[in-house]
């Protein structure tokens, strides 16, 4: 469990007490980031390596390393301040406190050859004079692909389930997974609504673009993440030891460049006239929204929604029960609307955040000297300069905030004081009550990534009346019996 203290007095008492160094260290140079490497990636793992971190300092704010480290990343400087609290947390999406140029995931910074030369808004700073230009163009997008975003998400649900059900019916050893099929309707339906480009257009894209968009991901995050696929020390020697270079992905990138120039110029023209980008600029950022942002971050976030509600029979039963009530009164009509009037799935959507956010670590440099501070008022002095890592599924399960914080509570965000600790949830890099702004680094697409995640739970117990799930496959689907007609 995460440290916790009881502070001496609350900020309301008296004056907060004053700064103090923050503890922890960086080791000696090559050897305490190569350590902490490991560490991270090896003998520990993300999760108890600031865990472990924490207990040991007795703070919640700690100084360690964060790879990718020696010995090939050059001029790279892993220190980081780590946080996994949510009060000190909150001053990574304070703009006047902290620059996120060229940290979207971490000290490490993949090479814009990976989006076609040009730096997209994800790494821009707010005080950067392209950051509103790009955020603008995102916030139009999605606006825009309101009109089609939930017909062509449950179009593309559709086929994923018919794959699915075929799959089961073949009788599939271990049932039938998911991944895939999941991976094409996401993709599909993001190139539809997001890019107005259709991949039934292209062969080639149809069919191979999913894994184009896994390959060109996988390139530029592996060095940052703990993999599992090979065994140790082969993962720290082949993967975590050097760049990839963007030649690789270059081809499938190519391939999905001339597919939008060609059959997404609506959603180009969008960037090239109502805000004054250059075509090439357009096409990278959409095809950065759809693939990293929303193709990535879906890809992640999906699957644990599924799984966590797959093995929850009792948890399933109050969904489904939620979810027709609610669709009665939209005529069964599954839509943003009728999401609305379903909190228990709205809550169940939240936790799974919480739990598991699709990006674990956020982070920002500071601009200047300021005090940390983290809960009871305790302060830490940060250096301009110094980078801010914090992690997010220790953060989010703060005992100082929630209770039961390492359980899955699925009612947990429902009602007056369950919506209260929604400003403590911040996988949109920014607080769920917060909203996207063009000076600000939210998410964009926060409130439709909430609304994409209920109507694929509606779906489901609008379709069925009974599912189970192990790992990443279905290993049942109950149908709903379909309403005899009247004689």
């Amino acid at each position: 469990m995460l440290p916790s203290f009881s502070p001496a007095v609350t900020a309301a008492a008296m004056a907060p007490p004053p700064p103090k160094p923050i503890p922890g260290g960086y080791g000696a140079p090559v050897l305490g980031p190569l350590r902490d490497r490991l560490d991270y990636f090896w003998f520990q793992g993300p999760e108890e390596f600031f865990r472990r971190r924490a207990a040991q300092h007795r703070s919640t704010v700690f100084r360690a390393n964060i790879p990718p480290t020696f010995p090939f990343f050059v001029g790279i400087n892993p220190r980081v301040i780590a946080i996994v609290d949510t009060a000190a947390f909150t001053a990574l999406f304070d703009p006047e406190l902290v620059d996120k140029r060229d940290c979207l995931i971490g000290p490490y910074n993949p090479s814009d050859s990976f989006t076609g030369g040009t730096r997209v808004g994800v790494y821009l700073d707010t005080e950067e004079p392209e950051h509103e230009r790009t955020k603008a163009f995102a916030m139009d997008l999605l606006r825009r692909s309101s009109r089609v975003w939930a017909p062509e998400f449950l179009e593309g649900v559709d086929g994923m389930l018919a794959a699915i059900e075929s799959d089961l019916a073949a009788g599939k050893e271990g049932g039938a997974s998911f991944l895939v099929p999941l991976q094409r309707c996401i993709f599909r339906f993001l190139c539809r609504s997001v890019a107005s480009a259709d991949p039934a257009a292209e062969g080639l894209v149809d069919r191979y673009g999913l894994f184009i968009l896994d390959v060109w991901l996988g390139l530029q995050l592996l060095p940052t993440q703990k993999v599992g696929a090979i065994p140790q020390p082969l993962e720290e020697l082949l993967l975590h030891s050097f760049p990839f270079p963007s030649i690789l992905a270059k081809p499938g990138y190519d391939l999905l460049y001339r597919f939008v120039a060609k059959h997404g110029a609506e959603s180009v023209a969008v960037g090239v006239n109502d805000h004054g980008m250059s075509e090439k600029d357009a096409i990278n950022n959409i095809l950065f929204l759809l693939g990293f942002n929303a193709f990535g971050g879906f890809s992640v976030f999906l699957p644990f929604l599924i799984l966590q509600i797959g093995k929850d029979a009792a948890l399933r039963a109050r969904l489904r029960d939620e979810v027709r009530a609610a669709l009665d009164q939209h005529d069964g009509e599954v839509g943003f609307a009728s999401v609305k009037g379903m909190p228990l799935v709205r809550s169940t959507v939240y936790e799974v955040l919480r739990m598991n956010p699709p990006v674990p670590l956020q982070f920002g440099r500071a601009r200047r000297d300021f005090v940390l501070r983290s809960h009871g008022g305790e302060g830490f002095s940060v250096a301009g300069g110094e980078m801010l890592c914090g992690y997010q599924p220790l953060a989010m399960r703060d005992p100082e905030v929630f209770e039961r914080p390492e359980e899955f509570v699925a009612d947990r965000f429902v009602g007056a004081g369950g919506e209260a600790l929604l400003r403590y949830v911040y996988w949109s890099n920014g607080p769920e009550t917060g909203e996207p702004a063009l000076g600000n680094k939210q998410c964009a697409a926060k409130d439709v990534v909430i609304a994409t995640a209920c109507m694929l739970v509606a779906e489901l117990f609008r379709r069925y009346d009974d599912f189970e799930c192990t790992g990443t496959a279905f290993t049942s689907l109950k149908k709903r019996p379909q309403p005899q007609p009247s004689s």
